[in-house]
């Protein structure tokens, strides 16, 4: 295959990190089932399980009691963040050596534009093997690669065929390559609209793109039905950020029915919060303004905000915050039709290093947030929630 300078944007996601990371510094541990995390008899998840642990019917963000049921046998390890940090900047430091446009999605994956390099490099398949290869010399873990037009191809080819995988997917196989996968690969797709696509009888994205555009726009609203359209038909966002910072991060909510109800509103911002920490975790960034916006039937709009004595990008903090603001009792007392959270005003925040998995920590550990972060990632944000959830 050759670019002809086309967009390719490469994927590369290591294997099962933490667990792997475990087995490579511990040769006992290799072809065993491993789980970092928590440990049996706590009340905690697993960061992440092995593959031989996956044989089992282990998965990351599982409870540890069920894992423990599934597999009695296994090694179950607590998480070692110096060992996983140090392995990261290994990777990162391979991957910009390779390319100059590097976007770190997390601790354990990241986007790279390799467009153009077959010329330094070679064919597209040649600079996924090179990633791979250098990433295992440097660091003695295995990582699975997927390249293609867009961001969305290549997080599904680096998905392909893990563990140790490398699939490139030319622009003109795309769809071929889309058409037999699961609806809930496409993105932005939780749990509420997979049950729409079940009810409505779609299964595939190939079923998704042959959908009547009208049809779908009914069931599941405009906007959403082509977005999901979009991605059926491949098409996504090539852009791969370096660094660039933004002024706000935000997140709302449209309810199908206004809300007044404290519990469904309380719900909808632990969502909103949750996401919107996520989003600040993964580019680096701490505000110290916390805004609630709420929107009435008659589309009258208010926004509250809050300037906190320290920066955060905890949901923790921001769901408080922003529940205080709805709760200070200056808003009308009417059904919302909107709501929604945001953060900005950004400022240097200093780790608190605790308990990853305690349960009766008052404070946020930052490591157990980048985990909920990568364990969301990739099973969704209904997998993992926080034990403070319903509380203030």
């Amino acid at each position: 295959m050759s670019s002809n300078d086309a967009t390719l944007i490469a994927h590369v996601d290591l294997d099962a990190f933490f667990a792997t990371c475990e087995q490579r510094d511990n040769p006992e541990y290799r072809g065993k089932p491993v789980m970092v995390g928590a440990r049996p008899g706590g009340r905690g998840v697993v960061a992440a399980a092995s593959y031989e642990a996956r044989e089992f019917g282990v998965h990351s963000a599982m409870p540890v009691s069920r894992a423990y049921r599934l597999c009695p046998e296994g090694i179950y390890l607590r998480p070692d963040f110096a060992k996983y940090s140090a392995a990261s900047k290994q990777v990162f430091a391979v991957l910009h050596d390779i390319s100059p446009t590097v976007e770190k999605a997390s601790i354990d994956e990241a986007y790279l534009d390799i467009s153009g390099l077959d010329k330094l490099l070679g064919s597209p398949e040649t600079i996924g093997r090179r990633i791979k290869d250098a990433i295992h010399e440097a660091t003695g873990l295995t990582a699975s690669v997927g390249i293609g037009p867009n961001r969305l191809i290549a997080k599904l080819g680096s998905d392909h065929n893990k563990p140790d995988g490398l699939t490139v997917v030319p622009a003109a196989d795309v769809l071929d390559f889309l058409a037999p996968m699961p609806v809930e690969n496409l993105r932005g797709n939780g749990r509420v609209t997979q049950q729409k696509f079940a009810r409505l009888g779609l299964k595939t994205i190939a079923q998704v793109r042959a959908a009547d555009p009208e049809w779908l726009a009914h069931h599941l609203g405009r906007r959403a039905a082509a977005g999901f359209q979009r991605q059926a038909n491949g098409i996504a966002s090539a852009e791969v950020k370096t660094g660039r910072q933004r002024k706000s991060i935000s997140k709302e909510r449209t309810f199908q029915q206004d809300q007044q109800a404290p519990d469904k509103l309380r719900s909808v911002l632990v969502e909103l919060a949750q996401q919107v920490a996520a989003t600040a975790r993964r580019e680096s960034l701490a505000g110290k303004v916390v805004r609630l916006k709420v929107r009435y039937r008659d589309f009258t709009t208010l926004t509250r905000q809050k300037t906190l004595h320290t920066p955060t990008q905890d949901d923790k903090q921001i769901l408080a915050t922003a529940w205080a603001l709805l709760n200070a009792g200056d808003l009308p007392p009417e059904p919302v039709r909107l709501i929604g959270v945001g953060i900005s005003d950004w400022a240097d925040i200093d780790g608190v290093q605790g308990d990853m998995f305690s349960t009766t920590a008052t404070q946020s550990d930052p490591r157990l947030l980048q985990t909920m972060d990568d364990i969301t990632a990739r099973f969704g944000t209904d997998k993992l929630q926080r034990g403070s959830r319903r509380g203030s």
